[in-house]
């Protein structure tokens, strides 16, 4: 049987386990990314492991999520970051030289590595023939250390692409058509790898714009080939070395198969509140809108840009729409600067905002009560804008750019094709944003302002977990709604006993001081728990608050392996229909004595004290994470190991 892309990575980085589908294996990581919402939390966690020198081939940390520094915590962070990078081996980038996704894919992707990145959209790498995956922190802290990451081993998912884009569809209709067949959650234990006649016309960019949504289906990770379009990218950026022929085989082997025709798509747009909401852009044309986001690590790089720019040049946006556009990169700042680009955008009545996440993330731009904004984004979460009272709509540059300019979801039918755009054939290359490491044995001063809190650890688990019940929620459970972003919340991420009082702050702004008051506890959750962003403060502040357990219909990967990092055990109904029967507030005992979590079907026994009641629940885990949680987490399993 032939091998595929994935099976060809995964062969030379395999450090333990066999590559069967469900079973737990181990890779070597190659490079690790951190942004500074989480990288703090990393370095920290890296610090307290005792080792002086990271040991992958390449670490860098990024600047690009808490840039508005309205109190001293952002850049103390900051601060922090860029010393302590310096001190273990680490390049910096700093604050203003762009979005990780976007830096990373231009400066260090690499064919063929593994990356592994704080951050969930960190698959944006797999369009340059990469295996990039996203994961909690203290798994990069660990991965820094010299250390595997560890998994189950996921499906690959062949997707077949025949055809080419054509008229005003883009790549970003690609990732959308992909949520509208398997939705939110239908890529969870999967890796989506492209293929097919149709691959060769997508470059680079393109090909980043869907593996970094192919987050968003609850995906491992996605990747696309590495062949000549990605030799023409490296080479673009002056990074041709680095290149390596990466193709399946003839006869390649997938768990599955999906067949996309590129030339039958049209325009699509997600509409409010969920990615994969996806309708057709000619069912909702005419709707109107009153603000239009072009940007964040999906869709702002200098083609994305350079088509809106040629969309709107000569015109103005409508009166009554709040425009602004992203650049991805310092690079991409400084190319639309050198061309007409940056005239045509300023002219037409763009805001200009820096390279930085920005209103991806709910800092700036939140849109105002009960209207619609238009973003070439990756999520739209109820909330996510900054407001609850406004929805997002997910769209290509080109549909945001029409809608700048008619107020409205456009009707593309009224209109000619787009302008055509040539992408760019060189670059613009100056690394003068991305500090160096210092030398081994060159004395660095870590600075630490009065934010930055040390990383609780938790204690080794019980055999018996005792607590109340105290929050019970619906499906598809956001990591914004365990833990909010925004311009409040995101300065304390170094600060866990601080930005433990926002722990679901849009669900139940009570829970806090409930889980206080009960000596911590339990939460009950629907399907999908946990989906979303990647951040580990989403399982390391609920701990903090004492949750012990959290039993589910299913979990979103990332947050399952946080739970498990942080000593909190993940548990799933092993008859969903006993969801209904948990209350909030009600007594619950969960036996997990070593031996049952052990036995192959990692059977427990949950009994409801207030009701005189039991049922049972599945904790299946994997020698290693058993390992992990039965010592209170990874963080004391890995001081232990060392």
């Amino acid at each position: 049987m032939g091998m595929n892309v994935v099976d060809k990575i995964f062969t030379e980085h395999l450090v333990r386990g066999r590559l069967t589908p469900g079973e737990e294996i181990a890779l070597q990581v190659d490079q690790t990314l951190t942004q500074d919402a989480t990288g703090t939390m990393a370095y920290l966690q890296f610090e307290a492991m005792g080792i002086a020198r990271v040991k992958t081939k390449l670490s860098v940390s990024y600047v690009d999520h808490n840039m508005l520094q309205t109190g001293f915590e952002n850049a103390d962070d900051h601060r922090y970051l860029q010393n302590v990078a310096r001190k273990v081996g680490a390049h910096f980038s700093r604050p203003g030289n762009g979005i990780c996704h976007q830096v990373h894919l231009e400066r260090f992707s690499a064919p063929g590595q593994v990356l592994l990145g704080s951050d969930s959209h960190t698959p944006t790498c797999g369009g340059a023939g990469m295996i990039a995956i996203g994961a909690g922190g203290l798994d990069i802290a660990v991965a820094m250390a010299g250390g595997a990451f560890h998994l189950k081993c996921p499906s690959v998912v062949g997707v077949r692409l025949e055809g080419r884009l054509g008229g005003w569809t883009s790549a970003k209709d690609v990732i959308l058509e992909m949520l509208r067949r398997l939705t939110v959650k239908g890529g969870v234990g999967k890796i989506f790898a492209y293929h097919g006649p149709g691959v060769e016309s997508l470059d680079v960019p393109q090909r980043a714009t869907i593996t970094n949504m192919g987050a968003d289906l609850g995906a491992t990770t996605s990747i696309f080939p590495s062949d000549r379009r990605t030799k023409e990218y490296l080479e673009a950026q002056e990074r041709s070395e680095l290149w390596q022929e990466i193709l399946p085989d003839e006869d390649a082997v997938y768990d599955e198969e999906i067949v996309i025709d590129l030339s039958s798509l049209e325009p699509l747009v997600a509409m409010p509140h969920s990615p994969d909401a996806v309708v057709r852009l000619s069912e909702v044309a005419g709707e109107k809108i009153q603000q239009v986001c072009v940007g964040s690590c999906t869709n702002s790089s200098y083609y994305d840009l350079m088509v809106v720019a040629a969309i709107l040049k000569g015109k103005k946006a409508h009166p009554e729409v709040s425009f602004a556009v992203t650049p991805g990169s310092r690079q991409v700042f400084e190319m639309i600067a050198a061309s007409s680009g940056l005239k045509d955008l300023i002219s037409s009545g763009a805001r200009i905002l820096e390279s930085a996440c920005g209103p991806c993330i709910g800092m700036g731009q939140v849109p105002a009560t009960g209207t619609l904004s238009v973003r070439s984004f990756n999520r739209n979460f109820k909330g996510r804008c900054g407001s609850k009272e406004a929805g997002v709509i997910l769209a290509s540059p080109e549909v945001c750019a029409m809608a700048a300019l008619e107020g409205a979801l456009p009707d593309i039918t009224k209109h000619g094709n787009p302008p055509e755009v040539t992408p760019s054939e060189r670059f613009i290359i100056d690394d003068g944003m991305i500090i160096p490491p210092a030398h081994e044995g060159e004395e660095v001063e870590v600075l630490r302002g009065p934010n930055i809190k040390p990383c609780p650890v938790n204690q080794p688990l019980p055999d018996i977990i005792e607590g109340k019940v105290l929050l019970v929620t619906g499906d598809n459970i956001t990591t914004d709604d365990i833990m909010p972003a925004g311009t409040k919340v995101l300065p304390l991420r170094s600060n866990i006993p601080a930005i433990s009082e926002y722990v679901f702050e849009n669900l139940d702004s009570e829970f806090p001081s409930r889980a206080r008051q009960m000596k911590g506890g339990i939460i009950i959750g629907g399907n999908n728990y946990g989906q979303g962003s990647s951040r580990e403060h989403a399982a390391i502040a609920p701990m903090y608050l004492g949750l012990k357990a959290v039993i589910t219909k299913s979990f979103a990967r990332i947050h399952r392996s946080n739970l498990i990092n942080f000593g909190i055990l993940p548990v799933v109904f092993a008859d969903e229909s006993h969801y209904d029967s948990v209350a909030q507030g009600v007594d619950l005992v969960i036996d997990v004595f070593h031996s049952a979590l052990e036995s192959a079907k990692g059977e427990l026994t949950v009994t409801n004290r207030t009701k005189g009641e039991s049922f049972k629940g599945i904790a299946k885990l994997s020698d290693h994470e058993l390992e992990v949680i039965f010592a209170g987490g990874l963080l004391p399993f890995t001081k232990k190991q060392a």
